[in-house]
């Protein structure tokens, strides 16, 4: 089954901008570290996976009435901005779990992707 994983900052990891080089490179470690685990764990597989630009930079669409408004900034209004996303392909969610611990202490929202016809 596929999954998606979004990192979102706050809770125990700080915005990107605010870590420090050392805490950046730490944290990048951590990311490679992640691959690393995905990719010797048998039946995982990442599919995909990039960084995201910060909520000042969202663009969001809603229709309401029938009417389409496209505004500037995030979808929510929410102190967690979405740092990025993974998706893997894994036999089962408590594998995802154990995987994403891995990662920086980011909060992380996992989905899994839904087959369409």
């Amino acid at each position: 089954m596929k999954y998606f994983v979004l990192l979102a900052t706050m809770g125990e990891m700080s915005s990107w901008d605010d870590l420090t080089p050392d805490e950046q490179e730490a944290g990048i470690a951590q990311h490679v570290a992640f691959d690393e685990a995905c990719a010797s764990r048998p039946g995982v597989e990442m599919l995909g996976g990039e960084a995201l630009g910060d909520g000042s930079m969202a663009t969001t669409l809603r229709t309401r009435g029938g009417e389409l408004t496209i505004t500037d900034g995030p979808f929510a209004e929410t102190a967690e901005q979405i740092g990025g996303y993974y998706v893997l392909e894994a036999p089962d969610l408590d594998t995802v779990i154990e995987l994403c611990k891995v990662l920086p202490p980011y909060d992380i929202d996992i989905r899994p992707v839904l087959a369409t016809p």
